[in-house]
Parts: structure tokens; sequence; C-alpha cells
């Protein structure tokens, strides 16, 4: 039987990780619409997958912020399931050889400030603003980081 979250997502490839953990493509049984999964182990000596979940509450509604659909445990996991996002601007920039248009940075950078505003609003601070932190939609939100 395919592994499953909330009884409600299969899991399925990797698609990331990072300091806190692993990120699979994750698809709703009922939709199949594509989401983001990440998983944390629970035995992690500093867990960061409740707070990011509870940030994005927060932050819900902001332009570019993606939507928490779930978050619990599942067996030795901390699981996130939120919506799936596109590529971040590090792969954008390896893409494109390393260079961008003036446009495009302008357009980009203008984003950026925007979401950084954002999450300054609600007086909180990223601390690790980078940008394989900053990702862009997919679809129809492509062009939106």
């Amino acid at each position: 039987m395919e592994p499953r979250v909330a009884n409600k997502y299969r899991l399925g490839r990797k698609i990331g990780s990072g300091s806190f953990g692993e990120i699979y493509l994750g698809t709703n049984i009922q939709t199949n619409e594509e989401v983001a999964i990440k998983l944390e182990n629970v035995k992690t000596k500093h867990p960061q997958l409740l707070y990011e979940s509870k940030l994005y509450k927060i932050l819900q509604g902001g332009t570019g912020i993606p939507n928490v659909k779930w978050f619990g445990v599942e067996g030795d996991y901390n699981v996130l399931v939120m919506d799936l996002l596109g590529p971040s601007l590090e792969d954008l920039f390896n893409f494109c050889s390393r260079k961008l248009s003036l446009k495009t940075v302008l357009m980009l950078a203008d984003q950026m400030i925007n979401r950084v505003e954002f999450v300054h609003s609600k007086s909180f601070l990223h601390r690790d603003i980078k940008p394989d932190n900053f990702l862009m939609g997919l679809g129809r939100r492509a062009n939106q980081i």
C-alpha cells in the first residue's frame, strides 16, 4: 500500500531537503491536487515544523504565502502539508546561466521587498534571506514570488 498522510494525501517522490527534514510531492487523493509534504523526524533535537506551520497560519492570506492544508504527526514524523510551489530564485538564476535582465531583477526585487515587508508587518524577522528561500509560484502564479 502506498504511503498516506492524514488519510487524505498520497506521498510521492522526494523533491527537496533542508536542515529540518525532507520535502515530498504529494497528491490529494480526492481532488488530485498536488501539494508539498514536509517531513521532520519527531525525535529531532530542534523541531521546526510546528513553529513553521504556526507562522504560515499567522501569515495566511498574504500575497505569495502558501496555504497550510494540514499539520500533524504521522508515525515517526511531524508532517506539514502545504501548497506546492515552483523553483527557488537560486534555481532560476542557475537555469539562466546566472544572468538576469535589469527588468527581471527589478521585478523580482520589488516582489521580494513586498514579501519581507509583509513578514515585518506581522512583527516577524526572517533571518535567512537568500535566493534559495524565495520560491516562485506555479501555473497562473508562475511569475509571482
